[in-house]
């Protein structure tokens, strides 16, 4: 028998720390509001005991019939381009995290989020509020209907502008494995200008970037976007820098 065993010592679920070369640091200047942000010393890591590796306890009763089609449930079809935006979502060994709360949000195909502080001169859309949810199946599987985001600005720097992207909020299975993302579209032209964007470090900025996939459309109706997203590891989907 172990000595563990023996002792009555437990052994805990533990996470792999994301490596160096996955999230934005906190201090990016380019990106100005973390320069009023930022921590001044560096963070103290968390030790992973009981309550970080056992997850929160979200049932079916969070998501309703309609929720992850972010077109319905107004008198009409939003104004812009509908897309499907699907994926899986995976753990860092690669094992999909099944029956998990996805959450997005977005701006409207003209740019605006239906949101008080957003009051630039785009058109709010009556029938299109931005937010959906959903569960993944079994396989860890999700899907979300909506419409193409439009890019918008921002007081950042002179004529900023956000590529076109869509939040996303995921739970895991635990407190250390949530994440807030961002995912993009393949070959923006504001990709190269966007301080947000360009705080990730190089080599993951691809992991934000979904992909077209012909395979998921619906001819005549909808183009489809595949976008998986990995829950921490060497290949985690990097953490979005709020703005």
């Amino acid at each position: 028998m172990s000595k563990s065993r023996l002792s009555g010592v437990a052994r805990l679920p533990h996470y792999r720390p994301d490596p160096a070369g996955t999230h934005p640091p906190l201090l990016s200047p380019d990106y100005a509001s973390t320069q009023l942000r930022a921590p001044l010393k560096a963070p103290v890591d968390l030790p992973q005991r009981l309550t970080e590796v056992t997850g929160p306890v979200l049932g079916d009763g969070l998501v309703r019939p309609g929720d992850a089609d972010l077109t319905r449930g107004y008198a009409e079809e939003p104004a812009g381009q509908r897309i499907i935006v699907s994926g899986r979502l995976l753990d860092s060994d690669g094992r999909t995290i099944p029956h998990n709360l996805v959450e997005i949000w977005q701006a409207n195909a003209a740019g605006r989020y239906r949101h008080d502080r957003d009051n630039w001169p785009a058109p709010l859309d009556p029938n299109f509020d931005g937010m959906g949810r959903t569960l993944t199946d079994a396989e860890g599987r999700y899907s979300f209907t909506t419409v193409k985001p439009g890019a918008y600005p921002w007081r950042n720097h002179h004529n900023a502008w956000r590529p076109a992207h869509i939040h996303f909020s995921l739970f895991g299975r635990s407190f250390t494995q949530r994440l807030v993302t961002q995912m993009y579209f393949p070959d923006d032209p504001l990709f190269g200008q966007d301080p947000i964007f360009n705080s990730v470090p190089e080599s993951a900025r691809q992991r934000m970037i979904a992909n077209l996939s012909l395979a998921d459309t619906r001819p005549d109706w909808a183009l489809a976007f595949r976008f998986d997203i990995v829950l921490r590891g060497s290949v985690a989907t990097p953490l979005e820098s709020e703005g």
